[in-house]
């Protein structure tokens, strides 16, 4: 049994708190922090209704080192789960180092100033976490997370040489708002809005936002359009699974979503360079944010569900292979158990599931590692056991 310290207090903070609620026979003390403590004491309070569990609260702004370390020495945690903002990811890794503890994400570093994201600043990270003796587990949500570890079955069972990967993410839910994002507005926007690229012969190719459509069919939902864009998994995967000739990663958006994505962006909301508004300095990225619904809000009444998942062709045996693995999760059962939506739902059952392999000694070495890693099976063996169940198939028509 293991003390855990979860920092970030959204819906996916919600749901790893109530997901290692449910396990105390790893997860022995649970501490929640953000710099909202009123949001965590909710959450406890949702928690201890919920489970009987009691979960400590602390307030910590996650981009300070110093209140970080001195929260981990106070608390003694054997590992932190993070949750929060990437832009907090360095900052709580170096906590992480001063105090000795491990460390779990679910979404690479980017920087507040500029909107891109990659591996390289945690890769760094590696020589330092390794000396120390503890271990950085990175992308442990569900894209990143479980795509990479699908990934990882796919080559340790269906190929001899996977050649061709398309990571496809369908949200087909309902939510009723006219504009709303599923996490963090923040985040999603600046996602979304710069170029994408995807891997192909060797090198990287770049594309112009939601200049690639494909309409493509998902399990339970049926048709969507589907837009190419850049996603963090596909960096590591490109690099721990070198016969890929093609990486792509696909995100279903309807025209409304991207109607009022293209106002947004046509008046300057969607600009992170401050600007002066009476005397103060604003990002209107961070406006629109404080506008916005409330992501954790989205649950009552959100109807449908997601779909994500992996389309496979390569080699075994000799002979060309098609695989498709997947997962469904519905919007209401997500909010039935844990009062978040489905896409915080899958987000923050594999960070509970991930730091259960480490805790449990399944998932452990010295250093900075990606997912995909380590032994897909032990993982997948429990992951619908957590609320996540995933089906596959070989040999169809995987549309790509």
């Amino acid at each position: 049994m293991s003390k855990v310290l979860i920092i970030g207090a959204g819906g996916v903070g919600r749901v790893t708190a109530m997901k290692c609620a449910e396990h105390p026979e790893v997860f022995s003390q649970i501490m929640l922090a953000s710099r909202t403590k009123s949001k965590c004491d909710d959450i406890a309070q949702a928690v201890r209704l919920k489970h009987g569990v009691e979960i400590q609260t602390a307030r910590v702004d996650a981009e300070n080192v110093p209140e970080l370390v001195a929260l981990i020495r106070s608390f003694g945690p054997e590992m932190v789960i993070h949750v929060a903002l990437p832009y907090q990811d360095l900052t709580i890794m170096d906590a992480c180092l001063e105090t000795g503890v491990h460390y779990l994400d679910t979404a690479n570093y980017e920087p507040k100033e500029e909107a891109k994201f990659e591996y390289s600043w945690q890769w760094a990270y590696q020589d330092r976490f390794r000396e120390k003796g503890i271990m950085a587990l990175l992308g442990c949500g569900f894209d990143p997370g479980v795509t990479s570890i699908f990934t990882a079955r796919a080559a340790k069972h269906h190929f001899d040489e996977m050649h061709y990967l398309d990571i496809v993410d369908c949200n087909g839910g309902d939510h009723g708002k006219a504009f709303a994002t599923n996490f963090n507005p923040e985040i999603n926007i600046r996602e979304i809005t710069q170029n994408g690229r995807y891997w192909e012969n060797g090198q990287w190719v770049e594309t112009q936002p939601f200049e690639f459509r494909e309409e493509l069919t998902y399990p339970n939902i049926g048709q969507r359009s589907s837009y190419l864009l850049y996603h963090e998994e596909l960096e590591s995967l490109v690099k721990n699974f070198p016969t890929l000739k093609r990486a792509r990663f696909w995100m279903t958006f309807g025209d409304e979503y991207l109607t009022h994505l293209r106002v947004i962006q046509n008046i300057g909301m969607a600009g992170i360079e401050p600007v002066r508004y009476q005397g103060m300095d604003i990002v209107p990225l961070n406006f629109l944010k404080a506008v916005l619904p409330d992501p954790g809000s989205l649950g009552d009444n959100y109807t449908g569900e997601t779909s994500i998942g992996c389309r496979i062709k390569g080699i075994k045996d000799g002979k060309e292979k098609s695989y498709y693995i997947w997962n469904n999760c519905s919007h209401q059962r997500a909010f039935d158990e844990t009062g978040a939506q489905g896409v915080s739902y899958t987000t923050g059952v594999p960070a509970m599931t991930g730091a259960m392999m480490m805790l449990q000694g399944t998932w452990m070495d010295k250093g900075v590692f990606n997912v995909e890693e380590f032994n897909p099976d032990p993982f997948l063996d429990v992951l619908g056991k957590h609320g996540l169940e995933w089906h596959e198939a070989t040999n169809v028509d995987l549309e790509l």
